[in-house]
């Protein structure tokens, strides 16, 4: 998604069946964007990472459960680290076209000196 950043959502909800987590599961992992959920079962809270529109899954949810909408954050990507450049690796490849001794006893090239 273009106009979405990567940001950290906790929502509030009012679960109290496992049919109705399960639903909510199933819908909030629906949506394109989403890279984890997490849920606490004993606060009803579930936080949700990605590029995702938060008022819209809330509005999804609304119709399953209460659902509020707690905290949203924008998470920054980690920063890569530069590797450190490693030295080109010689690699050695094995004379293979000379025939030793016969290249210096060769009756060919002693005709010519």
């Amino acid at each position: 998604m273009s106009g979405f950043k990567l940001q950290k959502s906790v929502l509030q909800l009012s679960v109290h069946e496992e049919r109705i987590r399960k639903k909510v599961w199933a819908t909030v992992s629906k949506f394109s964007g989403v890279t984890s959920i997490t849920m606490d079962d004993k606060t009803g809270k579930m936080t949700v990472v990605g590029e995702v529109d938060v008022p819209v899954i809330v509005k999804k949810l609304r119709k399953i459960c209460n659902a509020e909408i707690i905290t949203v954050e924008v998470v920054k990507p980690p920063e890569k680290k530069p590797e450190p450049e490693k030295p080109a690796e010689i690699v050695a490849f094995p004379v293979t076209h000379f025939s030793y001794p016969y290249q210096y006893h060769s009756s060919y090239a002693n005709s010519y000196y």
